[in-house]
């Protein structure tokens, strides 16, 4: 792992340049990045079309290959994102909080970068430019190891970002990738704690496991999307299809789709026909229990399908008498990603917010928007799924640390 080793060490030895730039020099490097990415569309799109033409003869699924497209609009999606993240403030060098204890230090919380960020990520090029550009603000050298579905797509968008970068007069190792997609090598990579500061697996369920349970490197785990929605009893039902709609079927491929229904009992009826003749337009596959079946013709759902993140257009429904029935149905199968509730039960609205257990929690509206761009990020490092450090869409700040700044006059401790 000759070539591995050397990656990690040129990543480290850009690290200390990248801390030190200025915010100034950021902003200038990010938004260049994000003309050149436009400026070599053609470029990118040619290297994207040999892969999805391998992901088909290797019957890649509708999912997956949407993940793996790249069009015009997704390139300026992702330049956008990077002068999106260019306008955010800065946080490195922010003082958190300052206190001055009895023994008279002025001591200051700041924040500082992380260091070198490594991440693993399957077929979604649009994160090879999301995570440079969020790491690059946050003075973070960033290793990329991307699934072999997407690496002609990803040599092609390094290589514009790397040129920009050396036009610029910063170390081109500030972005790295790692081009054998082996799992041998991806093992290897999971070692590399003397030079990676964290890991970050973006992708399937599996993926995220094994980088878990196998990582001597710190993980900030990013996890599936088993998303709920729950239309309650007091819901707007014309509101109710046209979210659940929007959450199933916008995006299949997206780890904040719908991928689970739950219903009143008390609506059932009124809603279920409803739904159902709105999502035929895209012949989503119902898979319901016994009550939900008595309603609509629907596959029986089994135990599997609850905790299902299908990526396709599947969706599993399940009748419940109460609102308590949902929450405890959404806690006991959820990813702890993003969960929604329709209703005009202020009630119930509040109750739901503070009682289910998720990264994010919607009233009235869906799931699709757990974003970084959509919540204003500029893009996002991945989405959390776990409780420590950072949870939800990570922005500029979940990429940070923090160092403590002590000012003493000569005390000494007795």
């Amino acid at each position: 792992m000759e070539g591995l080793e050397r990656i990690g060490q040129q990543a480290k030895e850009a690290e200390p340049l990248l801390r030190i730039l200025t915010e100034e020099k950021k902003n200038q490097v990010l938004n260049q990045a994000a003309e050149a990415l436009i400026a070599h569309t053609g470029r990118i799109l040619e290297a994207n079309q040999r892969d999805m033409d391998n992901g088909r003869e290797r019957g890649m699924k509708a999912g997956l290959l949407d993940r793996l497209l790249l069009t015009p609009e997704r390139i300026e999606g992702m330049a956008e994102g990077l002068r999106q993240i260019a306008e955010l403030s800065d946080p490195i060098g922010q003082v958190v909080k300052e206190m001055t204890p009895a023994n008279g230090l002025k001591i200051r919380q700041v924040r500082v970068p992380l260091g070198v960020v490594g991440i693993i990520y399957e077929a979604r090029p649009n994160v090879t430019a999301d995570a440079f550009g969020l790491c690059f603000k946050t003075g973070n050298v960033v290793v990329l190891r991307g699934g072999s579905d997407a690496i002609h797509s990803n040599e092609a968008i390094v290589e514009v970002l790397r040129e920009v970068l050396k036009s610029c007069g910063c170390p081109p190792c500030a972005i790295s990738l790692l081009t054998d997609t082996s799992r041998e090598t991806a093992a290897e990579f999971m070692k590399l704690n003397r030079y990676i500061d964290v890991l970050i697996p973006r992708g399937s369920a599996g993926l995220i496991s094994t980088v878990v349970e196998n990582s001597t490197i710190p993980v900030i785990e990013t996890g599936s999307g088993n998303c709920h929605i729950y239309v309650d009893e007091a819901a707007d039902l014309s509101m109710a299809v046209e979210i659940v709609y929007n959450a199933k079927t916008q995006r299949i491929g997206v780890c904040n789709a719908c991928e689970s229904l739950i219903v009143h009992e008390k609506i059932k009826d009124a809603f279920l026909p409803l739904l159902a003749r709105q999502l035929s337009e895209k012949q989503v596959e119902l898979r319901g229990d016994e009550r939900a079946y008595g309603v609509v013709p629907m596959k029986e759902a089994t135990e599997t399908d609850w905790g299902m993140e299908y990526l396709d257009y599947i969706l599993s429904v399940k009748v419940v008498d109460s609102l308590s029935q949902a929450i405890h149905h959404i806690n006991r199968y959820n990813t702890g990603h993003s969960e929604a509730i329709i209703t005009e039960d202020k009630n119930h609205a509040e109750q739901f917010l503070r009682e289910v257990d998720a990264a994010a929690v919607y009233v009235n509206a869906s799931t699709r928007f757990t974003d970084g761009f959509e919540f204003g990020f500029g893009a996002e490092i991945g989405i959390s799924t776990q409780k420590l450090h950072a949870r939800g869409p990570m922005g500029l700040e979940a990429l940070t640390s923090y160092k403590y700044q002590i000012y003493g006059n000569g005390q000494v401790r007795g």
